[in-house]
């Protein structure tokens, strides 16, 4: 039942009758894993407003090769960049400035999925963060205004085509956006809060949607060894305004993670544990639903060793077995992530890599009182 999330991304693909050029055969789009259209734009109605089951899904696929590695059982240990997207409430535990890039193709190459950030120490407490995800599927074609007949004619009369001419076809970008401003302050070196100012665009051919949405999310240690952290993505229902007149709502989903540090053999295992709490009437295609709440997990294992060397291992809320390991130089991480996603009816493995710089020199450490 897992597969129907990943299956809802280009519905409306098939309404646009789209097609890869001959060099790539054609590829069923609603295959395709991110939901860059939750529903087809041919079946909107003017004025209409719901909650649009999946909207937000590209937003969920998370960042970061070290998280991913993990499952995405990230929220209390967030303390980095990356903070930004999965819990703003930790970007405020980092002391250097810091900025990183990922960039992946899943499903067979099909879908691009990039990810920058930058966040820096403001004042003796504080973080701002810029973070951009873009996931999409680039250079369809359009053969609607391609096919001709027998004497090269253009035709919309299936009985009279007779082959795709090339010069006639078109090509366009599936593609979504997210934008996140954060704000993030340290309380105490206990508790900690964050916000962000998320906004969202999302391209489909001659149609587009923009919307606006806010997350807000804390971070708590009650003691040394134990991180907690909720983020409360989308907390005030996120309106998307389509160019065709409807309205789609992306309801609130709230976050929560645990992780426990271990001093083990020289260097730290942390366990970490995050449950996705939805209000979309997902029922079976959740790992546990009552009536319209369901819950998703997500469990994840870290062993770094004296900070250098970390090796990964989760299992993600789409039933993916993740893995993956990370290095640490002067200034420089660079973090890998595999998800295992090739069963029967299932695409292809998926590779991350991300890279992470730290202008860590004491002319760009957080000013101390």
């Amino acid at each position: 039942m897992k597969m129907r999330r990943w299956a809802q991304a280009f519905g409306a693909a098939l309404h646009l009758k789209v097609m890869r050029p001959m060099a790539r055969p054609l590829v069923a789009l609603p295959l395709a894993a991110t939901s860059l259209v939750a529903v087809p734009l041919g079946e909107a109605v003017a004025g209409e407003t719901g909650v649009a089951k999946y909207a937000g899904e590209f937003i969920a696929i998370g960042v970061g090769g070290r998280a991913l590695a993990m499952g995405g059982a990230f929220v209390a240990l967030a303390n980095d960049v990356t903070a930004g997207y999965w819990n703003p409430a930790g970007l405020s535990r980092m002391n250097y400035p810091q900025f990183i890039l990922m960039h992946d193709e899943q499903f067979g190459s099909l879908v691009n999925n990039d990810y920058g950030a930058v966040a820096f120490p403001f004042g003796t407490s504080a973080s701002l963060g810029l973070s951009v995800i873009r996931v999409g599927v680039d250079d369809i074609a359009n053969t609607q205004n391609a096919g001709v007949d027998q004497n090269g004619n253009l035709t919309h009369d299936p009985a009279k085509f007779s082959r795709v001419d090339p010069s006639r076809v078109t090509y366009f970008n599936a593609a979504d956006w997210a934008v996140y401003f954060t704000y993030s302050r340290k309380q105490s070196d206990e508790f900690s809060y964050g916000a962000n100012v998320k906004l969202v665009r999302r391209d489909m051919g001659a149609n587009s949607a923009t919307g606006v949405g806010f997350d807000l999310g804390v971070w708590y240690s009650p003691f040394e060894d134990l991180a907690l952290g909720a983020n409360a993505q989308d907390i005030t229902t996120t309106l998307l305004a389509w160019d065709t007149g409807r309205n789609e709502l992306i309801a609130p989903t709230l976050k929560v993670g645990s992780a426990y540090f271990i001093d083990l053999f020289g260097g730290r295992l942390a366990p970490a544990l995050d449950v996705d709490i939805r209000f979309e009437n997902r029922r079976t295609a959740s790992t546990a639903h009552i009536g319209g709440m369901s819950l998703d997990l997500h469990s994840g294992l870290e062993f770094q060793f004296k900070s250098l060397v970390a090796l990964r291992v989760g299992y993600s809320d789409v039933k993916q077995l993740t893995m993956g390991a990370g290095i640490r130089f002067p200034k420089l991480n660079i973090d890998y992530s595999f998800a295992k996603f090739d069963g029967v009816n299932q695409l292809d493995n998926t590779h991350r890599i991300s890279i992470m710089f730290t202008l860590e020199t004491d002319h760009f450490k957080r000013a101390t009182e």
